[in-house]
């Protein structure tokens, strides 16, 4: 498995893994929109996408914003439910921290929900603690809120 930047040639895998996924909990809402179908209006923004890929097949895939303050989001982790529990989905997520590190980031923060636990689980292995939801508002299907404080 190797994890790769954002490629062209992948982003069909990104906008079908995320579909997937939330299809399968919960609703397509505005905002899944806004950035699935508008991938590189976000990356001219400084936003990157990770991959997983194996044999030239996407096995997982996670994104990172820019949200200003010093601070990042990352969203849109989605794994290719044949793939799950082989490392992918924590290989493109751990990729997105380094990203928004090396980028400046000095916290960076995510959304979630509550039944999500293989997500939730990645989220607190890699240090993220909850906080109270405050931006409850982008999505309705969020009742989770992490952040990770990056050390100085």
């Amino acid at each position: 498995m190797e994890i790769v930047p954002y490629r062209e040639e992948y982003e069909k895998d990104f906008i079908a893994l995320n579909t997937a996924w939330v299809e399968k909990f919960f609703v397509m809402e505005p905002e899944d929109r806004e950035i699935l179908y508008h991938v590189k209006d976000f990356l001219q923004k400084g936003s990157m996408i990770f991959f997983a890929v194996e044999d030239q097949v996407v096995l997982a895939t996670c994104m990172v914003i820019p949200s200003g303050n010093d601070t990042w989001e990352i969203c849109k982790l989605a794994a290719d439910e044949r793939a799950q529990g082989r490392g992918a989905g924590s290989a493109v997520f751990q990729s997105c921290m380094e990203y928004a590190i090396a980028h400046g980031a000095k916290k960076l923060t995510l959304i979630s929900n509550h039944i999500l636990k293989p997500a939730l689980h990645i989220y607190e292995k890699f240090g993220f603690y909850h906080v109270p939801v405050d931006r409850g508002d982008e999505y309705a299907r969020c009742d989770v809120q992490c952040e990770y404080l990056v050390a100085q």
